[in-house]
């Protein structure tokens, strides 16, 4: 993901309900405790990829084999997301970890609150520019996974119609359809079922069929399901039906 290359981070961000485990009393929080919870649940997801390298007893070649084998394998993040971790990333990680202990991996609240709206917003602008069919949804899960910290949805929405980044195409205006009609009597009909009224304690439907040029109605049928063989019976008889839609078409 060329967007968060410079993070050290490639994923992607399906649809999926963002999941928090508890870790300590910190989880409860709001404000600043908010951000130390997530904090602390980035750098126990660090810690949980390299700790296999860790091990003492690995040499230099099984090290680096065994990181490749962690950086080609996809990961599942604090908050659900489906996640890719680069060799580089991984190796920064452990060197932390070494000098620092289990602090050294987590992202200090403080940095996470600095971050300013522009840079977190240009961030999000270049996901949306690499890849025009992620939700905002999808881009809001892959800021908070790559810095901690995201705007709103909504905020990310208002941002992304600003920059013209929204519609089918990433800003490019839908087309625009004219009205369409038939060119002649019974090319086509239209049908459809529409939900009627309650007869007693049950349900009834309407199913019509429309000449598309002379907008007669061809056939038509009230009955207390919605399938396929009341469908059927709201045309009694197609040739009459013709039949009656020239006579209309010729007055």
């Amino acid at each position: 993901m060329p967007a968060l290359r410079a993070l050290g981070i490639a994923g992607s961000a399906p649809a999926c309900r963002c999941r928090r485990r508890q870790y300590g009393a910190g989880c409860a929080a709001l404000g600043h405790g908010l951000k130390r919870f997530e904090s602390q649940a980035i750098g126990l997801f660090r810690y949980q990829l390299i700790c296999p390298a860790l091990d003492e007893g690995l040499s230099s070649k099984q090290r680096g084999k065994l990181v490749r084998e962690i950086a080609a394998a996809t990961h599942t993040d604090p908050f659900g997301n489906q996640t890719r971790v680069s060799r580089e990333t991984l190796d920064r990680w452990i060197r932390r970890y070494r000098a620092g202990g289990f602090e050294a991996l987590v992202p200090a609240p403080r940095r996470l609150a600095a971050r300013t709206d522009a840079q977190v917003l240009e961030l999000a602008a270049s996901l949306k520019r690499e890849n025009p069919a992620r939700t905002v949804a999808q881009v809001a899960r892959i800021l908070r996974t790559a810095t901690g910290w995201t705007p709103s949805e909504s905020t990310l929405l208002r941002h992304f119609h600003r920059l013209e980044l929204t519609g089918l195409d990433a800003g490019e205006a839908p087309a625009v359809f004219g009205r369409f009609e038939a060119a002649d009597p019974n090319e086509l009909w239209v049908g459809d079922a529409l939900h009627g009224p309650r007869v007693g304690d049950r349900k009834t439907y309407l199913f019509a069929f429309l000449d598309d040029h002379s907008r007669l109605a061809v056939g038509y049928r009230f009955g207390f399901a919605e399938d396929t063989v009341r469908l059927d019976h709201s045309i009694v008889d197609e040739k009459a039906a013709r039949i009656a839609v020239t006579e209309t078409a010729r007055d």
